[in-house]
């Protein structure tokens, strides 16, 4: 059966597990190694939102112009690796997972993430990804999945960590930008789009993990027990 918007986790032993979380919190790395250690697929949603920047980018389409960039998403030709040993994103068949990541498409992601058409398409091509991926299951991640993408998933949660926790964390995975830059936009960027979907605050029925004091391991090791001891009581 299947709630409000959400997907049928009632109608499949598929595991779906959302987890959310700020720019920094680990959400991608942790997520993709929790989904190794599990079997499950893995899928990062925040590459979408990125990937249909750099395409727009890419066409010379200004991201503040949004009929235009709605429009884009009828030849936006998307396609990611949900296997966690096997990650790809790719654009038309062109190899886009360093672009995506450059500090231009950075820059202008939330303005296209703000876009609600944008949102609503790529939510439905998220829920796609759910129901057709083949593995016992799949943990997807980004910045609305326990509330809308995922709201009614076994398993919810919310990966956070202090500013100063999140900070550190996104200089040392950026290379070619100062500490303060990369401050900056971290800050930015959460200050964008917190105006469109709230992922500071846990929503009813989604666990906190804060993993502010834990290192990379230890947060996995957080993440991996709630999944198994959440599914066994969804199962139960």
């Amino acid at each position: 059966m299947e709630d409000s918007g959400g997907i049928p986790v009632s109608t499949t032993d598929k595991i779906v597990v959302a987890i959310d979380g700020p720019a920094g919190s680990g959400k991608s790395s942790v997520s993709k190694a929790a989904a190794r250690r599990l079997g499950f697929s893995y899928q990062d949603t925040g590459a979408a939102y990125r990937a249909l920047a750099w395409y727009v980018a890419e066409r010379g389409i200004d991201t503040a112009d949004e009929a235009a960039v709605v429009e884009a998403l009828r030849d936006f030709d998307y396609a990611i690796g949900i296997d966690p040993d096997n990650y790809f994103v790719r654009v038309g068949g062109i190899d886009v997972e360093e672009a995506i990541r450059e500090p231009r498409i950075s820059a202008i992601v939330s303005s296209v993430a703000r876009i609600l058409p944008v949102r609503a398409y790529l939510v439905e091509l998220f829920r796609h990804v759910i129901e057709t991926s083949d593995t016992p299951g799949i943990i997807t991640e980004g910045r609305d999945i326990t509330t809308v993408v995922c709201p009614d998933a076994p398993v919810r949660i919310l990966l956070t960590a202090s500013e100063e926790a999140r900070m550190a964390r996104r200089s040392a995975e950026i290379s070619g930008q100062s500490a303060a830059d990369v401050a900056k936009n971290l800050l930015s960027r959460d200050a964008q789009d917190s105006r469109v979907v709230d992922f500071m605050n846990a929503a009813d029925g989604v666990t906190v993990i804060d993993s502010t004091d834990l290192d990379f391991d230890q947060t996995i090791q957080a993440v991996v027990d709630l999944i198994d001891a959440q599914a066994g009581e969804s199962a139960s």
